[in-house]
Formats: structure tokens, sequence, C-alpha cells
């Protein structure tokens, strides 16, 4: 059950941790680099005054930087504590494995880190389905994939 909002959670972490606004714009940077999201003081102050809240992009990097669990973030009655970001990491480097050994025409080393966390969090997701289903939705996304091309050609 949601109990409270994003900006009463940043609100909190801000006077438990004594940051400020632009210490959490700080603490976010390298996320931000690394999976490409787009975040400034505008954003953030827009979250503390609860004019706005957070796209999933910007909540898992807030999430990343602060070390809370996105849902707590978002107000949800859980654990503050955030899922071990080394299994989000150990993650991404079986994805690029998965890249790096199944070489594919439209995927090479300068697509790979273009991924935004969407497309990294199905990977992981993949990763919970058993085999046949893996199957299954590969054989989607190809087929969704070349039918988006053929909308491109006409």
């Amino acid at each position: 059950m949601k109990k409270e909002n994003t900006a009463i959670r940043l609100k909190k972490i801000m006077s438990d941790r004594n940051l400020r606004q632009v210490d959490i714009l700080n603490m976010t940077a390298p996320y931000c680099k690394k999976y490409d999201v787009k975040m400034n003081k505008s954003d953030i102050s827009q979250y503390c005054s609860g004019k706005t809240e957070p796209n999933q992009d910007k909540l898992f990097v807030l999430g990343i930087a602060l070390n809370v669990s996105e849902a707590w973030l978002m107000g949800f009655d859980v654990p503050m504590n955030r899922t071990d970001l080394s299994e989000y990491e150990k993650q991404d480097r079986l994805i690029d494995t998965y890249f790096d050994t199944h070489p594919d025409e439209d995927i090479n080393e300068s697509h790979k880190e273009e991924f935004p966390p969407e497309i990294r969090a199905a990977a992981r997701g993949m990763m919970d389905l058993s085999p046949e289903d893996q199957k299954t939705a590969i054989e989607m996304i190809k087929f969704l994939s070349q039918k988006g091309k053929e909308a491109k050609n006409d």
C-alpha cells in the first residue's frame, strides 16, 4: 500500500543524511551517464516539491544513487533497503557477455552501451524465464523487430 510519495521520501533522505538537492543531483551524475538518463536541478526540485514524480528511468537512477529501493522511494510501505546493487551489475555483465558471444548484424560494439535501462531490465527479466519461454520471447521480439523494419521501409 502506498503511504507517502516521492517528495516526502526525498525530504526524509535529505534530512536523515544532511543532503541538499544539489548533493542528490551530484550523486546521480555517474549513474545518469552510465544509463544515459538526463537529470537536472529542475527535476530534483520538482520531485522534492511534489510537483511531479520521476519517470521509471529517473526513479531507477535515484534509487541506485541513494541506495534505496525504487518502491520505497515511490512511497510504498516496503523496506527502504535496495536490492543488492552488485546483482544488477552482475546481470549487466551477463547481458554484455551475451552480446559479445552472440554476434548479430544489428548489435555491435557501438550499440551495446546505448541500451536504455528498460532494455536492460527486460533482459534481466528474460533470465527469470524458462528456456522455452525465453525462446518464445526472442521469437516475438524478432517478429516485432522485423515488423518495425518493414514499417520504416513503407
